[in-house]
């Protein structure tokens, strides 16, 4: 069924740049499926930041447009996405989930319809 992993969270000044990763590994058997980048904040709903369609193409809610780049590649049978994020502010802290929605070719922005998620990843912006 394949496991997920982030990666690169950690703290950064106000105006810098982050880039997370996210390993989608030993999913063979699924073969249609979106990814997406989740942010949650503190006593505040899953909300995403960035997804990628079935065939690797970008979907962001308004807020995320201009800052925050996905992007999807392969490494063998593992799938990678990435997020860069641009100029932090502290409303980008939180954490940050990578999801997976198997039977996919549209992917929603909405965290209820993914099924697979990684432990997550930590960001912390410094004022």
């Amino acid at each position: 069924q394949g496991q997920v992993a982030e990666s690169g969270g950690g703290s950064v000044q106000a105006g810098g740049s982050l880039t997370l990763t996210c390993t989608y590994s030993r999913h063979r058997g699924s073969s249609n499926y979106c990814m997406g980048w989740f942010r949650q904040a503190p006593g505040k709903e899953r909300e995403g930041v960035a997804v990628v369609n079935g065939d690797g193409s970008p979907k962001y809610p308004d807020s995320a447009k201009g800052r925050f780049t996905i992007s999807k590649t392969k490494d063998k049978d593992d799938a990678i996405l990435t997020l860069q994020i641009r100029n932090l502010n502290v409303e980008d802290a939180g954490w940050y989930y990578c999801g997976i929605m198997l039977y996919c070719t549209i992917a929603e922005l909405g965290a209820r319809t993914y099924g697979r998620w990684g432990l997550g990843t930590q960001v912390t912006v410094l004022s």
